[in-house]
């Protein structure tokens, strides 16, 4: 137990655009009747068994933290990035350039990319380069909420996905059925999940795949204290205490934490 490796994912996006409510949906393949706003960090865990023939399984974690000049901390190292928005407010869908290259930025540790998002994308250019390397997913969420019209015009409408090279999909976070067993946005997120561990430890000259069960770790930035307040009941014992250990070292105030 004390050697697990770890993936980490960001989910990232505007207030209120549902990425705690998305990051329930995956781990608990239910909707979160009560969606808080969530204060602080939380977590949640799935398993995800990395193709049928190899039978090896993964824990995905997700956790939420806001605050520019402190979330920062979580954006370190990431493996993986699900950029979501709303649906019905277009800005969030705007902003996610902004929030794509703060994170990739300070996982880079450079401000090499920045001129990308103060100017149209360059989707040629973001490809050719190193931040590109990171998988992306898009997520549009409250799709129950357009009608008709407005579902076929997002349908079309996917370039910012395009120019960076990810899958997007549209979803309704209160719909169980949203990522159901065989559906497109199922497919999509388990095909992510897979180029994110492939990435890590297939890919990767300096590391190793083997038996060990990974932890993918999904992080969103949302709000401005860092508390952990989505507790998990793992269905494999031992691993719940594990799981919340680390959650409460992810939610500690950066300021404790070494570089």
């Amino acid at each position: 137990m004390n050697s697990i490796d770890k993936v980490r994912i960001i989910v990232a996006g505007d207030s209120g655009c549902g990425k705690s409510s998305l990051a329930y949906l995956i781990a608990n393949n239910e909707a979160m009747t009560n969606p808080p706003y969530t204060v602080g960090c939380s977590v949640e865990v799935k398993l995800h068994e990395y193709r049928e023939d190899s039978k090896r399984e993964f824990f995905i974690e997700a956790s939420s933290l806001s605050h520019k000049n402190t979330r920062g901390v979580f954006y370190q190292q990431a493996n993986g990035i699900i950029l979501v928005h709303d649906l019905t407010n277009r800005k969030s869908h705007e902003n996610l350039k902004y929030w794509l290259y703060e994170i990739l930025n300070k996982e880079s540790g450079k401000d090499t990319i920045k001129s990308f998002a103060e100017q149209d994308l360059d989707s040629e250019q973001f490809l050719g380069s190193q931040a590109s390397q990171i998988p992306v997913l898009v997520v549009g969420t409250k799709f129950d909420l357009l009608d008709e019209k407005q579902k076929k015009t997002n349908s079309r409408n996917q370039q910012f996905s395009k120019d960076i090279g990810a899958e997007e999909i549209f979803i309704d976070c209160r719909n169980i059925r949203s990522f159901h067993a065989g559906s497109t946005e199922a497919v999509k997120l388990s095909k992510f999940f897979d180029r994110v561990i492939e990435k890590k430890y297939i890919l990767s000259d300096n590391s190793t795949f083997n038996d060990k069960r990974k932890f993918i770790n999904i992080k969103s930035p949302m709000d401005s204290s860092s508390r952990f307040i989505s507790p998990f009941t793992s269905p494999l014992g031992n691993y719940s205490n594990f799981s919340s250990n680390l959650a409460s070292n992810l939610t500690q105030s950066p300021t404790s934490q070494t570089d």
